[in-house]
């Protein structure tokens, strides 16, 4: 998905712009009822009650290979937008601000119906913030219905399509099964792999081989 795409969306919402929107509520009070604030397991908590009922519901209408069209797409829009993420994230936007702008965002990714209506419905409840544990864990399903496991895979620079072939053909080895690779890059890692299956994941980052070599510094010293 184009990054324009993405590019100034929030903004127009907070200028009306999206079929005559209006919002009537400062966003200095918008932080009423938001939970960006909350614990891990509990935004992991509430995206997997979402993903639980998405998934079901896809199933039901054979809106499978849309679902996974669709979490393409906001993979991209996570990975590459800041307005996105500020927009699921930021307690300054209003509901109906974030109901607008997901509004468009949708119409313009050309979401299905079940992942549009769950975004608004998500959006309503101040709920956004737990848009990426959702995705994961609708991949997650998806996967485990395949007879797949999923790998969340996070480094320094995106992988190229041979690296991913390479590594997805390594994880079946060790796994058994046919993998999904999910990739996420942190430019912090600096080089290197973290790669987590189910509860197993290993750090070969030079990022964390740095903090060992740090943490071993400060023992002899």
């Amino acid at each position: 998905m184009p990054r324009v795409i993405f590019a100034g969306f929030v903004t127009m919402a907070r200028r009306n712009d999206l079929g005559g929107f209006h919002s009537t509520q400062d966003p200095r009070q918008s932080t009423e009822g938001m939970d960006v604030s909350e614990p891990a397991s509990i935004s992991t908590g509430i995206a997997a009650r979402y993903a639980t009922a998405v998934y079901d519901l896809a199933k039901e209408e054979g809106k499978i290979k849309n679902l996974e069209t669709d979490l393409d797409g906001l993979t991209t829009a996570l990975a590459e937008s800041g307005d996105f993420n500020a927009l699921i994230n930021s307690p300054i936007y209003s509901r109906d601000e974030q109901g607008a702008a997901i509004a468009a965002l949708s119409k313009k990714m050309k979401l299905s119906p079940i992942t549009g209506n769950t975004l608004s419905l998500m959006a309503s409840k101040r709920r956004l913030f737990v848009l990426p544990q959702l995705v994961a864990a609708l991949r997650a399903a998806i996967a485990e219905d395949k007879g797949e496991v999923t790998a969340d895979v996070i480094s320094a620079k995106a992988l190229t399509k041979a690296q991913s072939d390479k590594l997805r053909a390594s994880l079946k080895t060790t796994t058994g099964k046919d993998v999904t690779i999910n990739a996420t890059v942190d430019e912090s890692l600096i080089g290197g792999l973290i790669v987590k299956v189910g509860s197993k994941m290993i750090d070969t980052s030079i990022r964390s081989k740095l903090a060992a070599l740090q943490n071993t510094m400060k023992e002899v010293g």
